[in-house]
């Protein structure tokens, strides 16, 4: 068995690009997007400056975050350690270039499939080399095996004289980099400067350190000046309405049935229409709103049913899938029993239905936390969060719902509502103002002082025009209720966005 991996020999590149056009001829790579790209970055202060050259791409990791996603293995371990893919698998859920911590991945427009750097498998089945290493000119891309203790790579590995990309990732890589700047591996370190590219325009689609985020990051750990970017390609943030949609609708099917539960445990489980019937539906039309944008976001939607027949029970996306159709289960249950009258069933209900509820309303926790690319969206009280936020669904669309119907214990669902709302602002607060590495300090400060601080200032306002009327009752509540729904939404498009804005080569 053979683990390959390459040697990118910084010292002897010399950035002609010979690479990048050779992976683009062998794989049609279309215009836009990349496979191998290489890096400049300069360093110093002129006239003492350097240039220095990276040649970036995946980086066939031993414990590879794209793979554990992957809702249907469309990403896969090769024979030969090559992290590959297969394009007739994949849904185009693009959940994969988020799991990347080194922006190597990408949906290739031709395909409406993820695509990355396969090593050249291709050709290594031949017996060939990667197109890449044939016409580099300086030899300074090179292939190795880490089960061959002679090998180049094995030795680099060992003696500690080569570095890979983001270690604190503990991905494993198999690309070692020989002689290389070290501003130049981490994408921290290295800033486009406001006058922006030598070579390229910058655009609102190229995530870069911005001057907002390099003040509230912490400096360099050697106390180094900040290098500067002078060369590289577009990443573009790949989630976004859909999905801060999608968060948003399953809160509201979540939080109207723990709502409802609280409602049949205070003894109301013969209410047929406000706690039987309308109940279930409600929750039911936001579950299916939820199903349509999921599928509606992927780029193969007409392939989502991979999710259940070929899926991989390692991501969460194909837990959350069960977690969705079991909920759904609970809610029909709970319809047929509201329908037959048979309130005395109700309460045998709500254990399940409240499983199931928290489960929808929290599994994106545990989805984001397979996200490794994303630091933001890896912190512990996103659990709570979510879990709080479906509380401040469910009691918003209950207010609305009062309008409509009667619905009982209303003070109780008003105090539930307070609460919810005051413990997701409480949680919130804590998060973006505790002590956080340096690529979460500037997802922060791009959430509340960069390219989301309207959005994020609008949830702030929001909420304390909320709360006031959520006390009041009849209509102010339902007011309320709907300035909370949407306080929810922006504040949610603000978290998926800024998550995102961190570039990550």
């Amino acid at each position: 068995m053979t683990r390959l991996g390459f040697v990118l020999d910084s010292g002897n590149c010399i950035g002609c690009h010979a690479c990048t056009v050779a992976c683009k001829s062998e794989h049609d790579v279309p215009v836009g997007v990349n496979r191998t790209w290489v890096k400049y970055v300069e360093t110093g202060v002129f006239p003492d400056t350097d240039r220095h050259f990276s040649v970036m791409r995946c980086n066939q990791c031993e414990d590879a975050p794209c793979m554990t996603i992957c809702p249907t293995s469309a990403l896969f371990r090769a024979d030969n350690g090559v992290v590959d893919f297969d394009d007739h698998n994949c849904i185009g859920c693009k959940a994969c270039t988020n799991a990347c911590p080194y922006d190597a991945i990408y949906i290739n427009p031709a395909t409406s499939t993820a695509h990355k750097c396969n090593f050249c498998n291709h050709r290594i089945e031949e017996g060939l080399e990667p197109s890449c290493v044939i016409v580099c000119p300086t030899r300074a891309i090179r292939v190795g095996d880490l089960d061959d203790p002679d090998s180049e790579i094995s030795r680099l590995h060992a003696n500690g004289g080569g570095s890979v990309r983001s270690p604190e990732q503990n991905t494993r890589p198999r690309v070692v980099y020989k002689d290389a700047e070290p501003s130049s591996l981490d994408p921290l370190a290295s800033a486009i400067a406001p006058d922006g590219l030598i070579w390229a325009d910058t655009t609102p689609a190229h995530p870069t350190p911005t001057p907002v985020a390099i003040t509230a990051a912490p400096s360099r750990d050697d106390g180094a000046e900040m290098a500067r970017t002078v060369y590289t390609t577009q990443h573009r943030p790949i989630w976004g309405t859909m999905v801060s949609g999608y968060l948003v609708t399953k809160a509201i099917a979540a939080g109207v049935m723990l709502v409802t539960a609280l409602l049949v445990v205070l003894g109301h489980g013969s209410e047929q229409a406000a706690v039987g019937v309308v109940p279930p539906m409600v929750a039911g039309a936001f579950l299916a709103l939820t199903g349509v944008l999921l599928v509606g976001d992927l780029r193969q939607p007409g392939r989502f049913h991979y999710l259940i027949t070929r899926g991989n029970r390692s991501s969460w996306l194909v837990r959350g899938a069960y977690v969705l159709a079991g909920f759904a289960v609970c809610l029909a249950a709970w319809w047929i029993a509201g329908l037959a009258e048979a309130g005395a069933a109700l309460p045998l209900l709500v254990v399940p239905t409240v499983l199931f509820a928290l489960g929808t309303a929290g599994y994106t926790a545990f989805l984001f936390a397979q996200c490794e690319g994303r630091d933001l969206w890896q912190g512990r009280l996103l659990l709570p969060v979510l879990l709080s936020q479906a509380v401040v669904a469910g009691g918003a669309a209950t207010m609305v719902l009062d309008l409509f119907l009667e619905v009982p214990e209303i003070v109780a669902v008003q105090t539930m509502l307070a609460i919810g709302l005051g413990a997701n602002v409480v949680l919130v607060v804590v998060e973006a103002r505790g002590r956080h590495s340096r690529h979460v300090t500037m997802a922060i400060a791009d959430l509340t002082l960069g390219a989301q601080r309207t959005r994020y200032l609008l949830w702030l306002f929001l909420v304390p025009v909320a709360y006031p009327l959520i006390l009041l009752g009849g209509v102010p509540a339902a007011v309320g209720g709907i300035c909370a729904l949407v306080g929810l939404f922006v504040y949610e498009d603000a978290y998926v966005r800024a998550g995102q804005s961190v570039p990550l080569s």
